[in-house]
C-alpha cells in the first residue's frame, strides 16, 4: 500500500510550502491575534461599563459573531466588503480589498468576540477591592482598567488567551476556500499539481499537529508558572 507513495514530493516543494504558505499562515495568525485582542479588549470594557446602550451593543456584536460560521464570514467579507466600501466612499467601482487584508479583517472581527469573552472573565476575576482602591485614588474608569485591572486580568487569562491563539492558527486554514496560498492551500496546490494528495495532506496534518502540540505544551508550562505566582 505504502510502496506507491512518493514522499520526495515534500522535499521538492518544501520551500514553497513554508516560505509562501506558512509565512502567510503565521502572519495572519500573529496580526489576527493582535488586532482581535485589541478589539476584544475594547468590547470587554464596553460590555462591563455602566455607560448607556454601549454594553448592549457590545453584547449583540459578540453574540452575533459567536453564532456565525467562520467560513460564512470569510465569504461575506471577501465578496461584500468591496461593495460596502463603494457605497460608503461613493466611488464608481467596488473598493479593492486584497486577499490578505480581507482575511485579516475577517479574523479580527471574528476572534475579537472570543477574546472579549476571555478578557471579560479575566476582568471579573480581579477583586472589586482593586477597582474600589483605584477609584479612591481618583482614577477614571478607563485609567483604573488600564493601570490596575487589565494587567492583572491579562496575567490570569494568559493560558486561555494562548489557547485561543492556537485555535486561531488552526482556523486560518479555512482561507483555503478562497484559493489563498496559506500552508494548507500551498499543500493542496502541490498535491493537485503532482497528483500526490495522500502525501501532501498527510504532511500538512503532521505539521499542524506538531506546531499545535508544541504550543499546547508551552501553554501548560505558562499555566503552571502563573498558578505558582498567584
Amino acid at each position: 500500500m505504502f510502496a506507491t507513495l512518493d514522499f520526495d514530493v515534500i522535499a521538492r516543494s518544501i520551500g514553497y510550502l513554508f516560505y509562501d504558505g506558512m509565512t502567510f499562515t503565521l502572519g495572519l495568525t500573529l496580526l489576527g491575534t493582535l488586532a482581535g485582542g485589541l478589539l476584544g479588549t475594547a468590547l470587554a470594557m464596553l460590555r462591563l461599563s455602566s455607560l448607556p446602550v454601549l454594553p448592549h451593543l457590545a453584547t449583540l456584536y459578540i453574540n452575533l459573531m459567536r453564532s456565525m460560521p467562520l467560513v460564512l464570514l470569510i465569504f461575506w467579507v471577501y465578496f461584500m466588503v468591496p461593495y460596502l466600501g463603494q457605497w460608503i466612499l461613493g466611488t464608481d467601482r467596488p473598493m479593492q480589498v486584497g486577499t490578505f487584508t480581507s482575511s485579516l479583517l475577517t479574523f479580527t472581527l471574528f476572534e475579537a468576540a472570543y477574546f472579549a469573552e476571555i478578557m471579560r472573565s479575566g476582568i471579573q476575576s480581579v477583586s472589586r477591592g482593586q477597582t474600589a482602591a483605584a477609584q479612591a485614588l481618583g482614577l477614571t474608569y478607563f485609567q483604573s482598567m488600564g493601570h490596575v485591572v487589565l494587567p492583572q486580568a491579562f496575567r490570569a487569562m494568559l493560558p486561555v488567551l494562548l489557547t485561543q491563539v492556537i485555535v486561531l492558527f488552526q482556523d486560518t486554514s479555512l482561507v483555503y476556500v478562497l484559493s489563498i496560498t496559506d500552508f494548507l492551500g500551498a499543500a493542496s496546490k502541490v498535491a493537485q499539481r503532482d497528483g500526490r494528495l495522500v502525501e501532501m495532506y498527510l504532511f500538512a496534518a503532521v505539521v499542524y499537529f506538531a506546531i499545535s502540540f508544541a504550543a499546547s505544551l508551552l501553554v501548560k508550562r505558562i499555566q503552571a508558572r502563573t498558578a505558582i505566582i498567584r
